[in-house]
């Protein structure tokens, strides 16, 4: 057959010449070589340095260039695996749901663009092994986006699309000894384009690993395990099918099976080998495999020849567990399931998707320590070994086939199917059940695959009906996941499960309580967009409403960010539109729990958190412990108490538990607190009993805490005041509790002044406020504090136009003004309070004030009130904004932490003494937005390098704050982090309260009502001011 590029804008041609797909198991010729050679060595690797020509049009492509004896010179060079725009060639483009070429050609489905279609020219020159003469060889291809042609010596072998699965042909006849020259023509756009509208980056190239392989004489091509539980999940079912590559002469087949540890348990003797062949058995008393225990068999299948030497060995893992719907449940192994799962994409920020095994495993690692125990292939198969690792690990899956076409019926206007695909349209329908049959038969002896998915977003319609009857009729041991049915009902019986994706826990409840036939589960929910999964507990506490809640995935694992080097040469994260890549949704690609360099971000606290298989209720007798795993016992874990007053432990014992899977078990704790006046905190931890591939021995898996307050939480006893002044030595506590000779008021003209010993303070008539503040020497105020009512805007702000509806909140305090006719003091002998009035620049305009009390210690009260208003949108925050000199970069508080929350985000943490630094607190969002912030602080210190600061102590009731290198004006008006300015100052924000964060989604969806500031109720936040010293 030709090649025509025809083929590239004509649906019903998606493969010519590839093999039909099949297992992805690994063979051997002898025991040795798979001790001593896991991949093999009838198998050879053309990963590495090829020969390419990067076209940025099939116009300018090398017509010839597969020809054979043509002249390579002129080519450059590429890696394998790799995307050509992370090499140099082109330029990575970002888009959400628009097609790439949208605004640039006009079209529809099926066409493609004729001018701006890139093509990738590769070459490979290689030595055939001579010892692979009279075999047949096969050249697999993992991954190559979107379609592509194969030559070998210039004869054309074959073509394929389907960018996220193998394609495979034989090459035998093309083959001659010694050099061999393989051409691969790569197509960044063909149909294929219009079924891969994932929301990720447009890369293009063979960006999965490329290899040769011989067949032996005898071989296994296709296997298929089917291991279910049987008796009451007690024992296991054992069901082979295997195919041979052709009809075998006179030879047999031997089976054995080893369990967890290595150990025989089952072996068949000589069995009469065919072309097809199949064999059942059952093993009793086996090892169930599940995320919390991923036992895995050893099958392997030895081919012996009619004098009995082994011809083949293949190696097969073996998970023995039984995926059901039951009762209207989703069931694993005889148990309700939940996924605490996540999407995620294959993504590194150099590399793009052509992640290798390091990746994998650090994926792998955070997974499991964040107590994720779910992945939803987001939105195509991945690679072969993530399966094996997911197998070997404990991790449930969702596979998804490559599918989704969301540009062609989520318009601007909203839905209109009027053109999109592939819906019931006939000339789609088997390129998308391809994909389906790509999938099932090379992952289908995983046992981590769960459920497959027919593809993302993509409407509904007869073609994806068809596959999901693919799936049903290939592989009953599985079920069938599909999100798009929500849309058309015509088609609900595409998927066995109800999934949503952004469905608010209200519509999730009302679906439960509709008494479905179905189990629900969230495909995607908790848009991880920047400062963000605020209200996530909304849809962790479902799991007790109903049990056909059966949990869901957060969008998304990892920040989809690339780097870049700028025009002054430094290397930066960045985002869609960056490289001058049209079109786009610029910051969405950046929605992970995780940021591009797998650090995980804040947002982790609490997922780790929520997502914990032990649940640890505490109280003022004791702890309740719930064991939510469904297969582990609580003898898995070892607990710890420990008792604190602020910083100092007062108590600690550890203890174990013996408790089954879902069993609740109460244990009192022996260290109470002291009959002191005071605040104590008793945390339990469940910690990891045995070290792991992913976390050591006496790691937090989950806590709890209970805070017992013998009088008011802020409320001062002398032993308080003595540890105070042992742990912070301030250093004017000695005045604390007596007049001060030296107090004196200074009145002037525009100023007034106090001082005592040590110490003096100003404060402006003109400025509103403090304008100094000097101990020792040593000054500490730069201007007058603010009154704010703004945060810099997060992507879920900005998702609900914020700017736009909250903007008076803005100019309320950026437009405030001082009202100097409105100013109030009291002087006595050895205290005076100034009352400083700010009338609001919004509209209605209001009047807050502040208020500054000074005792002759030279302690500074401060009291900020917000009076209330109505006709104004919600309040994003009331605060006092303090602008410090940059050396006071240090901080140390009481309160929750360690990481940055918020009221709508603050189950995952903790009350106690945290410390941080000012250019660590900012996160790593690359749209620059509030960040930063602790909730129910007590008191915080704010340091240099020697210690000394000062002290911003809570008064009536705990405030919230944050300490950064950067105003939330400064936030506000950067884009990317490389354009905020040079650190000139720390400024700190004590907040009476602020908005919370939220997270349903970031183009649209409110801040929980609990977590929004009623612009009417009055608030104030009141603190005192110190000097401190840490020395």
């Amino acid at each position: 057959m030709k090649p025509t590029l025809e083929w590239l804008s004509d649906p019903e041609i998606y493969q010519v010449g590839r093999e039909p797909a099949h297992s992805d198991h690994r063979f051997y010729t002898s025991y040795e070589e798979m001790r001593q050679h896991p991949e093999g060595s009838l198998r050879q690797s053309l990963d590495g340095e090829w020969m390419f020509e990067y076209s940025p049009s099939p116009a300018l492509r090398p017509l010839a260039f597969y020809r054979a004896g043509v002249n390579l010179d002129s080519f450059g060079t590429i890696q394998v695996p790799g995307h050509w725009q992370t090499q140099g060639y082109g330029c990575p483009q970002y888009t959400n749901s628009l097609y790439p070429w949208d605004g640039k050609e006009f079209l529809r489905p099926p066409h493609v663009p004729k001018e701006e279609n890139e093509v990738g020219s590769y070459a490979r020159d290689f030595d055939l092994d001579p010892s692979w003469e009279g075999r047949r060889v096969f050249v697999n291809f993992q991954g190559v986006e979107t379609a592509f042609y194969v030559w070998i010596n210039g004869s054309f072998v074959g073509y394929s699309e389907d960018s996220f699965t193998p394609s495979e042909f034989e090459v035998t006849s093309y083959l001659k000894a010694g050099r061999n020259r393989l051409c691969v023509e790569v197509y960044a756009r063909s149909s294929a384009s219009w079924l891969e509208d994932q929301d990720f980056w447009r890369f293009s190239g063979i960006f999965r690993s490329v290899y040769l392989y011989a067949a032996p004489e005898v071989h296994v091509r296709d296997l298929f395990v089917q291991s279910p539980l049987v008796r009451d999940y007690q024992d296991g079912e054992l069901s082979l099918s295997f195919s041979l590559l052709e009809e075998p002469a006179a030879a047999s087949y031997d089976l054995i099976l080893k369990d967890p540890d290595g150990r025989p348990v089952y072996g068949t003797g000589k069995l009469a080998l065919k072309k097809e062949n199949y064999f059942t058995a059952q093993i009793p008393a086996v090892q169930a495999w599940s995320a919390e225990h991923p036992a895995l068999y050893e099958l392997l299948i030895e081919l012996s020849d009619a004098d009995g030497n082994l011809t083949e060995l293949v190696s097969q893992p073996v998970g023995f567990r039984t995926f059901e719907m039951k009762d209207g449940l989703m069931l694993l192994n005889g148990k309700r399931i939940i996924f605490r799962g996540v999407n995620r994409h294959e993504f590194h920020p150099e590399k793009g998707r052509a992640i290798g095994e390091e990746e994998m495993l650090a994926d792998i690692r955070i997974l499991k320590s964040y107590n994720i125990n779910a992945v939803r292939t987001s939105h195509y198969p991945n690679q072969s070994l993530w399966y094996e690792l997911c197998d070997r690990y404990g991790l449930y899956l969702i596979d998804e086939a490559n599918l989704e076409s969301h540009g062609s019926w989520s318009l601007m206007d909203g839905v209109d199917p009027s053109w999109h695909v592939p819906g019931s349209l006939p000339e789609w329908k088997d390129c998308v059940v391809d994909r389906a049959a790509s999938m099932l038969q090379r992952d289908k002896n995983h046992p981590s695959v769960l459920i497959w998915s027919c593809g993302n977003e993509s409407f509904g319609g007869k073609d994806i009906l068809a596959m999901s009857d693919y799936f049903h009729a290939n592989d009953p041991t599985r079920l069938v996941h599909y999100e798009g049915t929500s849309h058309v009902r015509e088609f609900d019986r595409t998927t066995d499960m109800e999934s949503r994706m952004y469905l608010k826990p209200q519509g999730i409840r009302e679906y439960l309580e509709s008494k479905p036939d179905k189990p629900y589960i969230s495909c995607e929910y908790m848009h991880a967009m920047g400062n963000s999964c605020g209200g996530m507990q909304f849809y962790t506490e479902l799991e007790d409403l109903s049990d056909q809640y059966q949990g869901g995935f957060i969008w998304d694992y990892i920040d989809q960010a690339m780097y870049k080097i700028d025009e002054s040469g430094e290397k930066h994260l960045v985002y869609g539109g960056d490289f001058d890549d049209r079109s786009t949704d610029y910051i969405f690609c950046t929605d992970g729990i995780v940021y591009a360099d797998r650090t995980p971000s804040p947002k982790m606290q609490e997922v780790k958190q929520l997502y914990a298989p032990v649940r640890l209720t505490v109280d003022e007798t004791g702890v309740t412990v719930e064991n939510r795993n469904l297969f582990l016992p609580l003898s898995e874990y070892c607990f710890r108490a420990v008792l604190t007053k602020e910083d100092q432990v007062l108590g600690e014992e550890t203890f174990t538990l013996e408790g089954a899977p879902g069993d609740s078990v109460f244990r009192p704790y022996s260290i109470l607190p002291p009959e002191n006046t005071g605040e104590y905190v008793v945390t339990i931890q469940a910690l990891t009993r045995k070290e792991t591939f992913w976390a050591k021995a006496g790691e937090e898996v989950s806590f709890g805490q209970y805070i017992f307050q013998k009088k008011h939480t802020l409320e001062k006893s002398a032993e308080t005041e003595m540890e105070n002044k042992m742990h912070t030595e301030n250093i004017h506590e000695e005045h604390a509790q007596k007049k001060s000779p030296k107090f004196r008021v200074i009145p002037g003209d525009g100023n007034i002044g106090i001082c005592g010993d040590g110490w003096q303070a100003m404060f402006s008539l003109t400025e509103g406020g403090i304008i100094s503040l000097v101990a020792d020497g040593t000054e500490y105020i730069t201007r007058a504090p603010l009154l704010s009512y703004w945060r810099a805007l997060t992507d879920n702000d900005r998702g609900t136009q914020a700017g736009f509806t909250h903007a008076q909140w803005l100019i309320a305090g950026m437009g405030q003004r001082h009202r100097y006719d409105l100013f109030r003091k009291e002087i006595g002998d050895d205290e005076v309070s100034l009352t400083f009035t700010w009338e609001s620049a919004s509209q209605p305009s209001f009047l807050s004030t502040v208020t500054y009390r000074v005792d002759a210690s030279g302690t500074l009260h401060v009291c900020c009130t917000y009076p209330g208003v109505s006709g104004l949108p919600d309040l994003p925050v009331f605060a006092s904004d303090w602008k410090l000199k940059k050396r006071w970069n240090h901080f140390r508080y009481y309160g929750m932490g360690p990481e940055e929350n918020y009221s709508d985000r603050e189950c995952g943490a903790r009350l106690g003494v945290f410390e941080g630094n000012a250019g660590e607190n900012v996160a790593g969002y690359l749209l620059p937005q509030e960040t930063g912030s602790r909730m129910d602080v007590r008191w915080l210190e704010v340091l240099d390098d020697d210690g000394q600061g000062l002290r911003f102590e809570a008064e009536e009731k705990p405030f919230a704050c944050s300490v950064l290198p950067y105003s939330e004006y400064e936030l506000e008006n950067a884009l990317h982090r490389e354009e905020l300015p040079q650190v000139n100052y720390t400024w700190v924000r004590l907040m009476a309260a602020q908005k919370g964060v939220g997270g349903d989604d970031s183009w649209g969806a409110p801040v929980h009502k609990p977590y929004i500031l009623d612009s009417e109720e009055a608030r104030s936040v009141v603190f005192t001011v110190r000097p401190v010293s840490r020395k």
